[in-house]
């Protein structure tokens, strides 16, 4: 298993990643015979060769050898051959992504004064000369706001264990490229690296039980822990470094704003596991975090400030503060340091043992605790200026600079917790409230307008609506509890651990004053007597579906008209941040729809704000695979339309996309730093674009016409064919999916098997695993046939638009990247596992023949002669890829019809069942995508 290769970029770079693939695929090789014996590789090997020659050229009496060659294996064998095919595909993405890594190293190592594309650097650069002047380009950056949200969405196949053992090979790997290791050595590495690859073979890499929520908060927090707190600063640093280069006759200190948000244990929308006493606890986790990284840098700064008053003099604020810190502080978790000499070392076991103290319950309100954040940034500000006192700036610069700006990234809560719930219970919480209360018998069955109008009034009514004496029902109660929780947590965490309450399915105005008005009975929103609104936690709208989107500008048009929502938002800053949804709004209206749809409401709901005087942060709900809205973090912020993105932009980051995103050091540091390139060009264009183009007029005219035609066709199929749902879960994994235990939460809403109801991951997922990705291309054919119509000038138009539509490039560039990943004669092997045949040919035949219309079209927009010819190197590693895809494809349609079959006789087989969820994860490896 050694030949899988990617060509792209310089070919000594790639001649690595070769030698990387094959050096890991001949460990994997020595591993198989070693745990299998010879027959194991050999029938591996004999399966790789007989798919690539199947992918080479296409034949069916090829294709039936090799089916008959797969189902064909006896049960023991074929178990240890999807396991060698899956981490065959783990050792090539650990191989891949230090490629990366490497990539960007060599480039800097070769490039000299050149400007990377897509650096910090080369946004600073194109700033300075696009002539911003100092004041300017301060203005941006104080505007400029990325907030990336990390979801427990489940979409992440690994298990921690398995990804603990992929970095410990990332790491090894890395170390081939060290020229100075000694023969010995490299000997050494090697045996490591294979006994690792036996720790892989021999490891579960399935769940034995789904994960808790508290299960999935420890998994976020370890990559703030492997690379953010670290991460993070470092790009900071370079930015301002790179504002020092181009703009040398200022000091600068960028204003924060890249940061970590988190819904893991705040998400309760479809999870009853997240309840009040779980986000509690999440923000406990958080702090706790925090504080001992905090507590290993100032143990690492110990190394560093030996400095003796016998040699510097220190200044008097450093004594003044270790004098009161003795006074007011004991040691006891901290060795007290004894030489006098070291004022710097005195001060820090001080400032360590205050941390100690703020872990400890019984240390509350003390001054040997820093009450808040503020106190420990000061105490370095302070070791700061005494440092520069006596000329040790480099030390200053290298060590207590990062630190105060780790302190000031993540504060004692690491990560602002987002609340999330479903639109439907505030609404049942408001019905119970309000009935005991005589206020109103049904709420529910109020029109909107009166719903609006009593919301309002509650609002301004300073009396409360709830007594301890009352009983309510459960769900009630824990609704009001996470507001009493969340007035608790800024209490004791500070104001930023949690300031946004995400209202699912959000579809009036009055779904948004509901979360208001619970808000107001604990004391996160109030109405002084003298007029003034004091609101610490914003309701934020969350729209999801096509008539959602359509709505949305009327809603916050109709909010904003409202003085004491009005007031509210003013409260917090004049900024309201609002959600769209990009994974349901496919799910409703087909990929060109839900993109299209998007565009325009960012569009309207910022000219509604416009109006009135509001700036809006727009939290984008994107997934990792494409039909949730998936693309290199850099794009979707660079697609966005320029006006939209000056109040800020929050985006989520979720399952395999964290992994793979924030799992190293290097990869991490150069999505955020394209990320922040990125936000300073889109501001740049922003500020740039004085004159509007009328053919973009022209363009929008098309596109929404393309998006009528292509919301039909899609709607036609999955919402008019009443097959299509029964077709979508015979012929697809879809309930196996749900049996792979990646989270916490259920695979559906509600326990019910409406389309409406199931969540856009599983749905997702599940045509991933059948090769279909009909999320992420059907129905698009059509809509770009329907203006194409066979005429030349028309097909001039789209390519026109290609080349000079940001919006439309990256959606036809999208498409290209599904169709090149789907394949259809492996999702007709699917297709068999559909029971009624006269619904299978029909709906297949739909699919088949929208599947050649899309490629059609596309290859005829980007006027190349195969799909991805634009991009070489990832049309290459997808193709090289799919061979080694394909046997584990073949085998899970055979184990899902044994599986099903033994079904439906009433019995069941868990060692079958263990099978498909291996061919799933192998999937997901292979194809790098899941929901």
């Amino acid at each position: 298993m050694t030949e899988l290769t990617v060509a792209a970029g310089k070919s000594n770079t790639n001649n690595l990643l070769r030698r990387d693939i094959r050096f890991l695929g001949n460990i994997l090789g020595e591993v198989l015979v070693h745990q299998g014996g010879n027959e194991l590789l050999d029938i591996v090997e004999k399966i790789r060769e007989a798919s690539k020659s199947l992918r080479a050229v296409f034949l069916p009496e090829l294709h039936e050898e090799f089916k008959g060659m797969i189902n064909s294996l006896e049960p023991e064998i074929r178990h240890q051959v999807i396991r060698a095919f899956a981490i065959y595909f783990q050792l090539v993405n650990i191989a891949e992504q230090n490629h990366r890594i490497r990539r960007k190293r060599d480039y800097e190592r070769s490039a000299g004064e050149a400007v990377q594309t897509g650096s910090i650097e080369a946004a600073v650069k194109d700033l300075k000369e696009q002539g911003f002047s100092f004041s300017e380009a301060q203005e941006i950056l104080e505007g400029m706001s990325l907030e990336l949200v990390m979801t427990a969405h489940p979409t992440e196949a690994m298990r921690r264990a398995i990804l603990d053992i992929h970095k410990r090979i990332a790491d090894d790997v890395m170390q081939l490229d060290n020229p100075t290791l000694t023969f010995r050595e490299r000997e050494q590495l090697r045996e490591k690296l294979l006994n690792e690859v036996i720790t892989l073979w021999q490891t579960d890499e399935l769940r034995d039980r789904k994960p808790t929520v508290l299960d999935e908060v420890r998994n976020g927090m370890y990559y703030f822990h492997e690379t953010l707190f670290h991460v993070l600063p470092e790009v900071y640093q370079e930015l301002e470094r790179c504002l020092s280069k181009y703009y040398p006759e200022h000091l600068w200190h960028v204003p924060t704003y890249l940061r970590f948000g988190s819904w893991i244990g705040g998400d309760r929308d479809g999870n009853p596991s997240v309840t009040a006493n779980v986000t509690w606890e999440t923000l406990r986790m958080q702090r706790k975090l925090a504080i001992r990284e905090y507590q290993g840098q100032l143990s690492e700064l110990f190394k560093y400030l030996s400095f003796s008053t016998t040699i510097v003099d220190v200044t008097d604020e450093l004594l003044a503060s270790i004098q009161r810190d003795r006074l007011q502080v004991t040691l006891k978790k901290t060795p007290q340091w004894n030489n006098e000499k070291e004022p710097y070392r005195i001060k820090l076991t001080y400032m360590t043992e205050k941390l100690h103290n703020v872990l400890d319950d019984s240390k509350k309100d003390t001054s040997e605790r820093y009450a808040d954040v503020n106190g420990l940034i000061e105490d370095l500000k302070i070791i700061d200026r005494s440092l520069r006192h006596h000329y040790a700036d480099y030390v200053a610069d290298t060590h207590i600079k990062k630190l105060i700006r780790m302190v000031e990234l993540f504060g004692f809560h690491t990560a602002t917790l987002d609340i999330r719930q479903h639109s439907k219970e505030h609404e049942n919480a408001m019905t119970e409230v309000l009935a005991n209360m005589n206020i109103v018998s049904n709420y529910a069955e109020l029109n909107e307008d009166e719903k609006v109008a009593l919301l309002e009034r509650l609002l301004n009514d300073p009396r409360p609506l709830t007594s301890p004496y009352q009983e309510y029902s459960e769900s009630t109660t824990e609704c009001l509890n996470v507001y009493r929780t969340v007035f608790q947590a800024q209490k004791e965490f500070g104001k930023h651990c949690i300031t946004s309450y995400l209202i699912s399915m959000t579809e009036a105005a009055s779904d948004i004053l509901e979360v208001m008005v619970f808000a107001k009975e604990v004391g996160l929103f109030r109405k002084e007597a003298d007029g003034t609104v004091v609101c610490t936690l914003q309701s934020v709208p969350l729209f999801e579906t096509i008539d959602d989107l359509h709505a949305a500008p009327g809603i916050m048009r109709r909010l904003f008209n409202m003085p004491i929502y009005r007031q509210s938002v003013s409260a917090m800053n004049d900024l309201q941040e609002i959600m769209l949804g990009y994974s349901d709004s496919n799910k409703d209206g087909g990929v060109v729809t839900a993109n299209w749809e998007l565009r325009v409401a960012l569009k309207q709901i910022t000219a509604a704000a416009k109006e009135f005087g509001v700036k809006l942060k727009f939290f984008h709900g994107r997934g990792g695979a494409l039909g949730r809205g998936g693309m290199p973090l850099n794009r979707s912020i660079l697609v966005q339309p320029p006006e939209t993105i000056g109040g800020g932009i929050k985006i989520t980051e979720q399952g395999e996309v964290i992994s793979s995103r924030y799992s190293l050091k290097g990869i991490a540091y150069r999505s955020l730093e394209t990320a922040t390139s990125a936000l300073i060009t889109s501001a740049i264009q922003a500020k740039l674009r004085t004159n509007h183009n009328p053919e973009e007029d022209k363009w929008d005219e098309i596109i929404a016409g393309i998006s009528e035609i292509s919301l039909k066709k899609y709607q036609d199929l999955v919402f008019r064919e009443p097959d299509f749902l029964k077709f979508f879960k015979e012929s697809t994994p879809l309930g196996e999916v749900g049996e792979l235990n990646i989270g916490s939460r259920p695979s559906k809403r509600k326990n019910s098997d409406r389309f409406e109801d199931l969540r856009a991951i599983p749905w997702v997922f599940a045509w991933t695993q059948s090769r279909y990705l009909f999320p992420a291309w059907y129905a698009a054919g059509t809509g770009l046939y329907t203006y194409y119509q066979g005429k030349e000038e028309n097909l001039k138009v789209l390519q026109e638009m290609y080349q000079n539509s940001t919006f439309f490039k990256s959606l036809i560039d999208t498409l290209q990247f599904a169709l090149i990943k789907a394949d259809l004669v492996i999702a007709k092997e699917y297709a068999k596992m559909c029971n009624d045949a006269e619904a299978k040919e029909r709906i297949l035949g739909q699919i088949e023949q929208e599947f050649l219309l899309t490629k059609e079209m596309i290859l005829k927009i980007t006027g190349v002669t195969e799909i991805l010819d634009t991009n070489p190197g990832l049309q290459e590693s997808i193709k090289q890829r799919n061979p080694y895809v394909d046997p584990l494809s073949y085998l899970q349609v055979q184990l899902l019809l044994e599986l099903r079959a033994i079904r439906e006789a009433g019995q069941d087989d868990p060692v079958l069942l263990r099978e498909v969820l291996l061919t799933i994860n192998g999937i997901a490896a292979g194809l790098r995508n899941t929901g």
